[in-house]
């Protein structure tokens, strides 16, 4: 089970990257530092998908685009009934989709407590 999400800094220029990268979009560096990726983000951007595929029991998921302080921006699902472009945010990781065997894990955004 995945914990926590990260960043990868590449060594030789200082860009950020999520997901990860073999080759630095910057500078092509091939070495990268993990960076936790935590704390409050805002929300850049949203959208609602209604038509979703069978075995979800949801009339709807929210995804959208974040941004944490360090600049990076992230796309993820929401659990939250009101949503508004601005809205501060906390990431957590939970199961995004489950399969066969094998569920797979990302960004759930969750409105500050």
């Amino acid at each position: 089970m995945a914990n926590n999400m990260y960043a990868y800094k590449c060594t030789g220029c200082g860009e950020l990257h999520h997901p990860k990268h073999y080759v630095c979009r910057k500078c092509g560096a091939r070495e990268f530092e993990e960076i936790l990726l935590e704390g409050e983000v805002t929300l850049v951007t949203y959208t609602k998908v209604y038509n979703l595929p069978e075995g979800y029991m949801k009339p709807y998921l929210a995804f959208g685009i974040v941004k944490f302080k360090n600049g990076l921006t992230v796309s993820g699902q929401i659990d939250a009934e009101v949503l508004s472009i601005g809205m501060k945010l906390i990431p957590t990781v939970g199961v995004i989709k489950e399969g066969i065997g094998k569920d797979y894990y990302g960004f759930i955004f969750k409105p500050l407590a």
